[in-house]
């Protein structure tokens, strides 16, 4: 079987379907394309056939490239990879503008076949932008469908055309949400935008219909049209000039200059615009090899893509144990993590019980579901059907009992060991033998609460991330007698709900708390020695992180970073080694500035919460020095105070995946995504660089920066990361 077939019909319709065998979505290959493209040639130099339709065997017409292709094809291309990626760009183009043209005179614009697609769902990426080049597009009225070009999620643009199409179909300005932002929209919204022509029951009768009936004057692409004109204006035109200045400004101001992909689509789209319609092509397809051959984009992709896809279809999940999928959940606590994590559960269909000591408050988390799907309803994201089907799948209650029957608890309750201890114990009086169980907790040892078990090997931690429903990964986290079971039972559940998993070994702080803290720790260091709060803030945002560390613990709270800060000099004792740290956190504490909830941390607020700039407050406790550090310092400084942890985790067992470190820290705190996170940072540094740096910032400014023995090994030998500990790579 190939991916794709044509069968004619006797009224001279060819109906090429897209089914990729052995797979739930469609995603195109080198050999599809291919088959395509010869499937094409076929039906165009056939005299019986009168026009195509494009269709999918599936649910869903694509979900886009196979983006494994484009490695493939770098790895094979020798000393020039940046010439076979734009000699297979260029190929698509030829194709998808063999099917724009149709076989029509190339003077007159006459003689072509009509070809027509028909989306029975979701079309994403190349799954568009095949669409883009027919003559018209009918979908589905499939509400669950999304429609868009989603690539500058992972560090690349619509390369197939995509881009050009898409500003010379709609003008500039209205194309920038569904290029720049990777905006999905269902059919409908897709219709409305002028992404596709028409919605429809059945999109295969109506397409066929079409190409039956359709003129010459039908399949001309405007672009291809004497006269046309871009709409919004094209760049010298006095509205397309105030377009591209602004898109620029825009472009810049939200990816600080840091993301290679927004900049190269922009350019793409401005010098296609000035040109005809297959230099422009020519143009698109330059701009996407270059950013193919960034190493930002290879670890985008790589870590945004490849290694996150295959964390979530169960790449670290025990081989030997059968299917764990939970039907009923426990959730003890009601509060706002409990909330959500029954939340998230009953939206996938569990059943749920969810626990806390007073009625009350178990309905206020209940309710906090109910509120989360009344919003759904309101903006039509859910009916009000499954919203009461949602809303019925949980029990709020106070009544161990009532967790008979569970096969997964998740207990959120404080951050005490005690009270996890006494939970425990209560919860395994009811639940049946074969129950896994599983703590939420951020900081606490994993080994330490097991004892309170009188299964130890079926305990486990769950961390999840605040607010649940938005945040993506989950941490799970196994004790010294965690068994493999329970592993399997954490990462089915996670799957169940929807997110990425990692699986780390029990450590203080875990991975995620472990890399993030350090990172608030320096920013809170600087502040003491008189850098300007403003230099730390805005040199963490021009380098990727979403947050600057003075940002992040406000939004935490200062008197949990002090809580933090107390149990962990408590058992660290004389190797404590972030003095200096507490000195400001209980300074602020003391203040009674505890961050955002008190409307005054290291930034101000106004009475309803909202920043109004960093406070003047505490840069007289802490002047600024008159000398300021350089901007590449400051963020050094942050980005290799979370890096290094990151290296020691690998060093210590903690993590036990690479792949695990670098999604774990883009989905878990926001690690710089442009660089595919702290592992991949690294390498793109280079090991026997990033060693070197290691001993400049350690003189300057202390051990926490000492180089780990592993990347001194790595840097001795000349080794890289991912050369050295993915998962196809060769033994050290």
């Amino acid at each position: 079987m190939t991916d794709f077939t044509m069968k004619k019909d006797a009224a001279g319709v060819a109906i090429i379907t897209w089914d990729v065998p052995g797979k739930s979505m469609n995603v195109m290959s080198r050999e599809s394309m291919l088959v395509l493209n010869d499937l094409i040639d076929d039906a165009l130099a056939d005299e019986a056939v009168k026009g195509i339709v494009i269709t999918s065997g599936k649910p869903d017409f694509a979900g886009g490239m196979d983006l494994n292709t484009l490695a493939t094809i770098r790895a094979e291309a020798g000393d020039n990879p940046a010439q076979a990626l734009f000699d297979f760009t260029m190929n698509g183009h030829h194709m998808l503008r063999k099917i724009e043209r149709a076989g029509m005179d190339p003077k007159t614009n006459k003689g072509g076949k009509p070809i027509a697609a028909a989306l029975p769902g979701t079309a994403l990426g190349i799954g568009l932008e095949v669409p883009l080049a027919c003559h018209r597009i009918f979908a589905a009225d499939n509400p669950k469908a999304k429609i868009g070009l989603p690539e500058i999620m992972v560090g690349i643009f619509p390369g197939a055309g995509g881009t050009t199409r898409l500003v010379r179909k709609m003008g500039a300005m209205a194309a920038s949400p569904f290029l720049l932002e990777g905006k999905l929209s269902d059919p409908k919204k897709a219709k409305a935008a002028g992404l596709i022509d028409e919605v429809v029951d059945d999109p295969v009768a109506a397409a066929r219909e079409w190409v039956l009936n359709a003129t010459d004057a039908d399949i001309v692409k405007p672009w291809d049209a004497k006269g046309y004109k871009m709409p919004g204006g094209a760049p010298y035109h006095p509205a397309g000039f105030m377009t591209f200045v602004g898109a620029s400004a825009m472009v810049n101001g939200k990816t600080k200059g840091v993301y290679p992909a927004a900049k190269a689509l922009l350019s793409a789209v401005y010098e296609g615009a000035l040109v005809p319609f297959d230099t422009a092509l020519k143009i698109e397809a330059r701009w996407f090899t270059n950013v193919l051959m960034n190493p930002s984009s290879s670890a985008m992709i790589r870590s945004l893509f490849i290694n996150k896809q295959a964390l979530e279809k169960g790449a670290v999940r025990p081989a030997d144990v059968d299917d764990q999928s939970v039907k009923k959940v426990g959730v003890l606590g009601a509060g706002m993590m409990g909330a959500g994590i029954a939340l998230v559960s009953a939206q996938a269909g569990m059943e749920v019980v969810l626990l806390d000591r007073e009625q009350a408050a178990a309905d206020k988390g209940k309710a906090y579901v109910e509120d989360y799907t009344k919003k759904g309803v309101s903006r039509r994201k859910i009916t009000q059907d499954k919203a009461d089907a949602m809303l019925a799948r949980i029990t709020a209650t106070t009544d161990y009992a009532a967790l008979a029957g569970c096969d997964l608890i998740v207990e959120a309750v404080f951050e005490d060991p005690k009270i996890k201890a006494e939970v425990t114990a209560k919860v395994e009086e009811v639940i049946g033998e074969d129950c896994i169980f599983a703590t939420n907790t951020s900081t606490l040892p994993i080994t330490e609460l097991a004892k309170a078990s009188k299964r130890p090997d079926q305990f486990i931690g769950i961390h999840f991330f605040s607010p649940v429903e938005k945040m993506m990964l989950v941490e799970i986290i196994k004790g010294k007698a965690t068994g493999d079971r329970a592993v399997a039972k954490a990462l089915d559940f996670v799957r169940q709900i929807r997110k990425t998993p990692i699986v780390v070994n029990d450590a203080r702080f875990f991975y995620a708390n472990r890399c993030i803290i350090p990172y608030i720790n320096e920013g809170i260091r600087m502040v003491k020695e008189g850098v300007a709060p403003a230099l730390i803030e805005n040199a963490a945002k021009m380098v990727g992180m979403p947050l600057g560390p003075l940002q992040l613990v406000d939004e935490t709270s200062i008197d949990l970073g002090a809580k933090i800060a107390r149990a962990t000099r408590a058992a660290m004792g004389d190797a404590y080694p972030d003095g200096e740290v507490d000195d400001v956190i209980f300074w602020m504490e003391e203040q009674g500035r505890l961050g955002r909830k008190t409307a005054a941390g290291f930034y101000d607020y106004d009475d309803k919460g909202k920043r109004q700039g960093l406070s003047e407050a505490v840069t007289a406790q802490y002047p600024q020095a008159e000398e300021q550090p350089e901007l590449v310092d400051v963020q050094h400084r942050l980005l290799f105070a979370q890096s290094l942890e990151a290296v020691r985790a690998l060093e210590d067992g903690v993590l036990m995946d690479i792949r695990e470190g670098d999604v774990g820290a883009i989905l878990g705190w926001g690690f710089a995504p442009w660089s595919g996170g702290p592992l991949s940072w690294l390498d793109m540094l280079g090991a026997e660089y990033a060693a070197a740096r290691c001993d400049e910032l350690t003189e300057a400014f202390g051990d926490r920066f000492a180089c780990p023995e592993l990347l001194r090994e790595m840097a001795a030998k000349g080794q890289s990361f991912y050369g050295r500990f993915a998962p196809d790579a060769k033994a050290a």
